[in-house]
């Protein structure tokens, strides 16, 4: 509402939020790498400081009083946030931000498995040029595993590269053609590389697990741009030791991955460290987003992206 104060993280949202800005509000801004503003009265719409620890402890003490009406997450995923968030507050995330840039790495990784990328690049720094066929990505069975904003964003990258694409979601969509986890277990056979992108749950936690791991087929590829805990860590790792399938993983359980962890040595493993969401697209469209979200606020309106499910 007009008139009310907001703390966010960025200095230049005033660049991008177009005539009115502020829009009536008193803005703050912390980007969570100081102390944050000794004054934190008053503050009803709370913008969490991408990556920062910080922020957390802030948003504890807003949570405290009566004032914080609005916690904005700048992440897809705010697991560690439901829960936190009382239910008479609103929590809203930041969908839409990482979807070109997890993707991007998605389909990335996936090039870089089929095309064999790490063993051409060890053969540079040897000087060998030893020419011989690889795997490819068109016409491949793929099986994407999660199908939300950012899985929508890789189905479209991956549609070019002429591949036959299943999607699976919590539930089937049968008018866009959106198949069931329920399905899962008779779609993973035929699938030559499997994509998840899943939110943590406790309904996917796990779904990955050794028997469906042993029911895709030799030589398949497993992609996770969504949460490690999705795949059975133990389960996969022995998969991988005997060569009967390969890996691309931006994220892993347990994260940070341990030092000496076998995942690090493990043949056709290819691991980036949950870098999906952190390319050059992502701060300009997260100021885009919170300018927009401040706009509606002063205004009343309804916010974007706002989390519905807080069980």
């Amino acid at each position: 509402m007009a008139g009310e104060r907001v703390l966010i993280p960025f200095p230049d949202v005033a660049d991008v939020a177009g005539p009115g800005w502020p829009f009536g509000l008193d803005v703050t801004v912390w980007d969570g790498a100081g102390d944050p503003p000794a004054d934190l009265d008053g503050v009803a719409f709370y913008a969490l400081p991408y990556g920062e620890p910080a922020g957390y402890a802030v948003l504890d003490r807003l949570l405290a009083g009566p004032d914080l009406r609005v916690v904005q997450s700048l992440r897809a995923g705010v697991d560690e946030l439901v829960g936190v968030v009382p239910a008479d507050r609103t929590l809203a995330n930041g969908r839409g931000l990482h979807d070109a840039s997890t993707a991007e790495q998605a389909i990335g990784m996936i090039l870089a498995a089929q095309r064999e990328l790490p063993r051409w690049l060890d053969a540079q720094r040897r000087g060998t040029w030893d020419q011989e066929f690889t795997g490819s990505l068109a016409d491949r069975r793929v099986l994407l595993v999660g199908a939300g904003s950012i899985g929508g964003a890789i189905a479209r990258r991956l549609v070019p590269f002429e591949v036959d694409l299943t999607l699976v979601a919590r539930r089937a969509r049968p008018a866009e053609r959106v198949r069931s986890v329920q399905d899962l277990d008779d779609l993973l056979p035929d699938a030559e590389i499997v994509v998840l992108v899943l939110p943590d749950s406790a309904e996917t936690r796990g779904i990955l697990d050794a028997r469906r791991l042993a029911l895709l087929p030799d030589g398949a590829l497993v992609v996770n741009v969504g949460r490690g805990p999705a795949i059975d860590t133990d389960a996969l790792v022995a998969e991988l030791r005997t060569g009967r399938l390969r890996a691309a993983l931006d994220v892993v359980d347990p994260e940070p991955l341990p030092a000496g962890h076998p995942l690090w040595t493990t043949p056709g493993t290819i691991i980036t460290p949950h870098v999906g969401g952190g390319s050059a697209s992502f701060a300009p469209r997260a100021r885009r987003l919170l300018a927009d979200q401040l706009r509606r606020f002063a205004a009343g309106e309804a916010l974007a992206n706002v989390v519905e499910e807080r069980a």
